[in-house]
């Protein structure tokens, strides 16, 4: 099982720490409205990504990857609410009631559900390197393990720097809308590739 161990870990550490959609939110959110104001939209993106991952594993993955129109939809929906949830943050200053609306936990909640980046990681955690783990309930607890300790590291990291960029340009709007035109071209990208 170790064997096996590894190289899922360092699949997950590369797919969850690289940037995409989920965490240039986070990065935008700590840069916005500061660290512990985005903990709630964390664990929501963590708790999500759980969600993501049991119903792949208890076969979801299977009925979408049968259906084409099935993935475009998603992904176009996906993208619409990435767009939407970055731009909630254009006017916004470092203020705990305008935090807790952009970067609530039920926001965070539905972000892996519908990334498209998420979809695919998870997908290919659960065809490359669940096999190797023998019954589903050792894949399940391996797959969310190692997906949950990694979002909680980088999430909270990328999250982290957001708000150090925030700090050091002391909550600028020209920062905060720089990192959603970032995010949004990201997501754009995503959607015609």
């Amino acid at each position: 099982m170790s064997e096996a161990l590894i190289p899922l870990i360092v699949f997950v550490s590369l797919m969850v720490g690289t940037p995409g959609p989920a965490n240039l939110l986070i990065m935008t959110g700590g840069a916005t409205y500061g660290v512990r104001a985005c903990m709630p939209f964390n664990l929501g993106l963590i708790c999500g990504k759980i969600a993501l991952n049991v119903a792949v594993g208890l076969g979801l993955g299977v009925l979408i990857t049968r259906y084409p129109l099935l993935q475009t939809a998603l992904k176009f929906i996906s993208g619409g609410y990435m767009i939407w949830l970055a731009m909630q943050s254009w006017n916004s200053v470092a203020q705990v009631e305008a935090a807790r609306s952009a970067y609530s936990f039920r926001k965070g909640l539905i972000v892996h559900p519908l990334n498209p980046k998420a979809w695919v990681m998870t997908l290919l955690a659960w065809s490359d390197f669940a096999p190797a783990f023998g019954d589903l309930p050792t894949q399940m607890l391996v797959i969310v393990t190692c997906f949950a300790v990694a979002q909680a590291i980088f999430h909270t990291g990328w999250c982290i720097a957001g708000g150090l960029l925030g700090h050091a340009f002391h909550g600028s709007l020209i920062l905060s809308r720089t990192l959603i035109v970032i995010t949004v071209t990201v997501v754009v990208g995503v959607l015609l590739s």
